[in-house]
């Protein structure tokens, strides 16, 4: 007995069905890409966002060309188009590294919800008072609700961008320790600062450098992103990106100025 093949296809190939089946590809593709994209982007807005450090006002704990990762559902995730969040993991702490956003004109600095007019941009400093605290600064020190916080002289120094000598010690908050550095011979803002409801004062780490609290006032909660959590890469270099194009930009950097062992570090 004898058997016969089916037909493989039921109509020939013609160079109309070919084009067709490319198109198709090429829409399947796109989808695809299309997908991603949004997924990408949704992450971006309500999960994990990257941010880069662009300045010394964060030192010794981060430095210039440091990138991290802000965690944005700890404090909740955001909605979108409104001032509000979904609830979160938990509340603002005393000693939170956090990214957050201020209206910016110029050099001037403002509360998002002083100058809702002006553009916005990411800073990122450290909680020291949450609502209700009263926040004194004198010279080096730092009292919180009458009580200065607990300081450790480390014996370490550094040197920033112009070449200051900064003294760093060991500050705590609560069970939060992390270091601080401070310049002797240029001492930063002073003055005593109360924390209304539903705002937190930040600081930056490089105490008597830093554009903060201090300076322009208190960051609502609506406006914190969330605590920066993980360095993911880290390189010596604070350059455009244009810059990047150059094959000997790239050369300097891996070979003279990344920070490998700064990679995967916690930030605290």
């Amino acid at each position: 007995m004898s058997l016969s093949a089916e037909p493989t296809s039921g109509l020939p190939e013609t160079p109309e069905r070919a084009e067709g089946s490319s198109w198709r590809g090429i829409g399947e593709q796109l989808q695809t890409l299309a997908i991603a994209v949004l997924l990408a982007l949704a992450i971006r807005a309500f999960l994990i966002e990257p941010y880069r450090i662009p300045s010394e006002s964060m030192l010794p704990t981060l430095m210039v060309g440091d990138h991290l990762f802000v965690n944005k559902f700890v404090y909740g995730v955001p909605l979108p188009f409104v001032d509000r969040r979904l609830p979160g993991l938990r509340a603002p702490e005393r000693g939170d590294v956090v990214v957050f956003s201020v209206a910016k004109d110029g050099y001037e600095i403002h509360p998002t919800d002083q100058r809702p007019e002006l553009p916005r941009e990411s800073f990122v400093k450290r909680i020291v008072g949450v609502p209700g605290d009263r926040i004194e600064v004198r010279g080096e020190t730092v009292l919180r609700n009458g009580e200065p916080l607990s300081q450790e002289r480390t014996g370490e120094t550094l040197h920033d961008e112009v070449g200051r000598q900064l003294q760093v010690v060991r500050e705590a908050v609560g069970e939060r320790q992390y270091r601080v550095a401070y310049d002797a011979e240029r001492p930063g803002l002073a003055g005593e600062f109360l924390v209304e409801p539903g705002r937190y004062f930040v600081m930056g780490d490089n105490r008597d450098d830093s554009n903060d609290s201090r300076k322009w006032g208190t960051v609502r909660e609506e406006d914190l992103k969330g605590p920066a959590f993980l360095l993911y890469w880290s390189w010596d270099w604070n350059g455009g990106w244009s810059e990047l194009l150059s094959p000997a930009t790239w050369w300097t950097l891996l070979s003279e100025r990344m920070r490998w062992a700064r990679i995967g570090d916690s930030i605290r």
